[in-house]
C-alpha cells in the first residue's frame, strides 16, 4: 500500500477548521477526504500534521494518506486541484515511506499572526489579519517575547480543560516585523497548545499597549492559570505557515 504525502493551502474563512466533524461536511480534511475517496475508488482516512481551528488559514499544512491506487503523483494533484474549491489547493503530491505519519512524525512548526495596526481599515486584509488602531509598542512587545522562549509549562497560554496531555511545549523564536501599518508576528517551535498562539498574541498586544509589563511573562508561566494571561484573539489573523519534519 502506497503512502501519499500532501502539501496543502486553504483559506479557512468559511471553514468549519480542519478535523473532519459528524455534523458538518463544511472542514477541509472532511472535503479532502471525499474527494479522495472519489479518485481512488476506496475509503480515504486522510492525517494531518494537526487541526487548525474555523477560520485559521494554512500555507503549508501537511496531511498523508495509504492508497491501493495506482495513479501517479502527477495525475493525482491534478484530479485534486480540478474538483477542489478555489480556497483549497494541494501545491505538491509526494510518495513517502510507509512509516511517515504527518502528526505523530512533525519535529516543529511555524505560526505567522498579522495585524493591521491602524484606524483607517484595510479592505484587502480584512480576512487575513486582525484590524487594531489602538497605538503599539514593537520594542515592549519585543521585550516580552524574549521571555517566552525556550521549553516551559504553558498551561496559561492554551484553552484546553485538565486532562492528562503535558502542557509543555518548546518555542525556539518570535519574530516581529513591521511593514508599514502591518504587524507580522512569526511563532516557531516544537509544538503549539489549543489556541496557544492566539493567546500569546492577545498577551503581546495587551503588553504593546501598556496593560500589561514587558517583563510579566515568565510569572505569567509560572502561574499556570488561563486566566492569568490576556485574550484569545480572532483566527482570521492566524495562518499555519511550515510544518517541519
Amino acid at each position: 500500500m502506497r503512502n501519499i504525502r500532501l502539501l496543502i493551502q486553504y483559506e479557512g474563512t468559511r471553514y468549519q477548521g480542519w478535523q473532519r466533524q459528524e455534523s458538518s461536511e463544511n472542514t477541509i480534511q472532511g472535503r479532502l477526504e471525499k474527494l479522495l475517496s472519489q479518485m481512488c475508488s476506496e475509503k480515504i482516512e486522510l492525517q494531518g500534521s494537526g487541526r487548525t481551528d474555523a477560520g485559521v488559514h494554512a500555507m503549508g499544512q501537511v496531511a498523508n494518506f495509504h492508497t491501493n491506487s495506482s495513479l501517479s503523483t502527477e495525475e493525482m494533484m491534478e484530479y485534486i486541484n480540478s474538483y477542489l474549491p478555489q480556497d483549497i489547493a494541494v501545491i505538491q503530491v509526494t510518495e513517502d515511506g510507509e512509516r511517515f505519519h504527518s502528526r505523530l512524525n512533525a519535529a516543529g512548526k511555524c505560526y505567522q499572526y498579522r495585524v493591521w495596526n491602524s484606524a483607517v481599515p484595510n479592505v484587502f486584509l480584512r480576512r487575513y489579519a486582525l484590524e487594531y488602531p489602538q497605538p503599539l509598542d514593537i520594542e515592549a512587545m519585543q521585550k516580552a517575547a524574549s521571555g517566552l522562549l525556550g521549553e516551559h509549562d504553558f498551561k496559561s497560554f492554551t484553552s484546553t480543560k485538565k486532562g492528562k496531555k503535558s502542557t509543555v511545549r518548546r518555542i525556539d523564536r518570535i519574530d516581529i516585523a513591521q511593514e508599514g501599518n502591518l504587524l507580522t508576528f512569526t511563532f516557531t517551535g516544537n509544538g503549539f497548545l489549543y489556541h496557544m498562539v492566539r493567546i500569546l498574541m492577545g498577551t503581546l498586544l495587551e503588553v504593546g499597549e501598556g496593560k500589561r509589563s514587558p517583563d510579566s511573562m515568565p510569572e505569567l508561566i509560572s502561574a499556570k492559570n488561563r486566566e492569568a494571561a490576556g485574550p484569545l484573539v480572532p483566527a482570521k489573523g492566524l495562518i499555519l505557515k511550515e510544518v517541519y519534519y
